[in-house]
C-alpha cells in the first residue's frame, strides 16, 4: 500500500511543479547567499572579509559570492522554464 502512495505522488509531479519547487528553493538560496555576500564584501570591519588567497576564498572572493551567482543562474533558468514556455 505504501508503494502505491509513492507512485501516485510521482505521477502527480509535473514539469511545472518541479520547476516551481526548484525556483522556490533557489530563490531562498539566492537571498541567503546575497545576504552573506553583502556582509562579507561591504562590511565596515576589516576582519569580515578574508584576504585574497586565504582559506575560504576562491580567486580572492568569498565562496558565498560564487554561490550567489550560481543561485542567480538557477533562478533565471527555472523562471524561464515556468513563465517562458507559454504554449
Amino acid at each position: 500500500m505504501a508503494g502505491f502512495c509513492v507512485r501516485d505522488r510521482m505521477e502527480r509531479m509535473t514539469k511545472k511543479l518541479a520547476l516551481q519547487i526548484i525556483f522556490g528553493v533557489s530563490l531562498f538560496g539566492l537571498l541567503f547567499s546575497g545576504y552573506l555576500s553583502y556582509g562579507e564584501l561591504f562590511s565596515k570591519t576589516l576582519t569580515a572579509c578574508p584576504a585574497p588567497g586565504a582559506s575560504g576564498t576562491v580567486f580572492g572572493y568569498p565562496a558565498c559570492v560564487y554561490g550567489f551567482f550560481m543561485y542567480l543562474m538557477i533562478v533565471i533558468i527555472s523562471g524561464w522554464g515556468i513563465w517562458g514556455s507559454k504554449k
